[in-house]
């Protein structure tokens, strides 16, 4: 819930931020600071120590991870600079629905029922936010 929470908050914040600025430079803004907060973290946890113990494949999958992410952000500012944030977050929370597709394929996750009509549910809420 709480990340539902910041989810929310992050859409209504960068609208407001986003004004009058390039997104991919709002969007390189928004990284440092998230980049700082992560590491505090880490540094403030002691949890750096974990660095020895990434494997070739840890790092690999984490790179392209964090390059998807990237390119995701880019994509959602340019996308909250150019529409309204209640048309623009439920197209980006599609990503439910495609992840549970794309488990399936690249994890062989097993399709429950459940999982399907939410998928679907999920999609047909997002039609009927942008029309």
């Amino acid at each position: 819930m709480l990340s539902a929470l910041f989810a929310s908050l992050t859409a209504i914040f960068a609208k407001l931020g986003i004004t009058g600025v390039n997104a991919n430079l709002a969007t390189a803004i928004r990284t440092v600071i998230i980049l700082l907060v992560a590491w505090g973290i880490v540094i403030a946890r002691g949890e750096s120590k974990g660095l020895n113990s990434l494997s070739k494949q840890n790092i690999f999958f984490l790179v392209i991870s964090g390059a998807a992410t990237g390119l995701s952000w880019i994509f959602y500012f340019k996308a909250l600079q150019a529409g309204k944030v209640s048309q623009v977050a439920p197209v980006d929370k599609l990503s439910v629905a495609l992840t549970i597709g794309l488990s399936v394929i690249f994890l062989h996750e097993a399709l429950t029922l459940k999982a399907a009509i939410g998928a679907i549910l999920i999609i047909a809420g997002t039609i009927v936010m942008i029309v």
